[in-house]
């Protein structure tokens, strides 16, 4: 076992700042909840994955494809290309001299290629989105090169169309339990984005991911996204292995990236850094940030 997870596969979301506290990145083999308040980066990141999983092994990557599951139409093609070019830019950059030796590599580092390797499904109701992920078992069965299956958002439809609580939750279970076996049996990673809602606690209205207490065990690693002023910053609030901590992170042009440039560079491999980084751990008063800047 302990074998099984030092050469544990992990997928680069471009911050090596949010690598570090994620452990090397988003974990192949195990389920991921990613939430967040709108606009403040979740389906950013869910593409960025999509395209970072496809980083070809000679350049540091998985040279796998990706499954995206979009509920609420926020997938956009132009903004996936924006950030496959930016990926490959990166990718130049730091490998200059594989590139110019593998006739293979300039074949799949080409935005359309990316977009290609990125399997779609569409999603308009709940009953849609159980019949897809029943669905997924098979599909991968034929398509063993996936490495991602990326759920934007787990959510919606559940929140909007179910009435019964009790229902949905034993259907939320029976769902979260099939996506933790199809992470383990075909060694890739789920990612689940989330949505936030309010919870009346202690006299007051504060923020929490949505689905309730019982949803928050469907997951291995949860990050939770928010504002701190003008930045973004991410908090590692659940890991089997890895310590509470957050990390600030930008949403730029070329996709997600370290808040600041001028001290990292985009990381592929998981170690390219120019300086050490600074983990900071996460503190009240950051978190509290996230609920009063909304």
């Amino acid at each position: 076992m302990l074998s099984d997870e030092q050469s544990q596969k992990h997928i680069t979301t471009g911050s090596g700042d949010l690598n570090d506290i994620l452990g090397g990145g988003i974990h192949c083999k195990e389920v991921t909840e990613i939430g967040g308040v709108p606009g403040v980066g979740k389906t950013q990141l869910g593409i960025q994955l999509a395209i970072n999983v496809q980083i070809p092994v000679e350049y540091g990557g998985l040279g796998g494809k990706a499954v995206y599951i979009d509920t609420e139409g926020s997938f956009m093609v132009e903004r996936v290309y924006q950030i496959a070019e930016g990926c490959i830019r990166d990718i130049l950059e730091h490998f200059p001299h594989n590139h110019e030796k593998s006739s293979s590599g300039k074949k799949q580092l080409q935005p359309e290629h990316f977009l290609a390797d990125i399997y779609y499904f569409r999603i308009c109701s709940y009953t849609e989105q159980i019949a897809v992920i029943n669905y997924l078992e098979k599909f991968l069965g034929e398509h063993k090169d996936v490495r991602i299956v990326i759920i934007d958002s787990v959510t919606f439809h559940f929140r909007q169309d179910f009435e019964d609580l009790a229902l949905r939750t034993r259907v939320l279970s029976g769902l979260s339990l099939k996506l933790m076996k199809i992470a383990k049996t075909y060694n890739l990673a789920v990612v689940l984005l989330n949505q936030v809602t309010t919870k009346f606690t202690e006299g007051s209205f504060q923020l929490t991911l949505a689905l309730g207490d019982s949803w928050s065990h469907s997951c291995t690693n949860r990050l939770i996204l928010y504002w701190n002023g003008n930045e973004r910053y991410a908090h590692l609030d659940k890991s089997p292995s890895l310590p509470v901590a957050s990390a600030p992170y930008a949403v730029t042009d070329k996709g997600i990236r370290d808040a600041f440039p001028i001290f990292h560079c985009f990381t592929i491999c998981g170690h390219i850094k120019i300086v050490p980084r600074l983990r900071m751990e996460a503190t009240a008063e950051s978190m509290e940030c996230c609920l009063l800047s909304t």
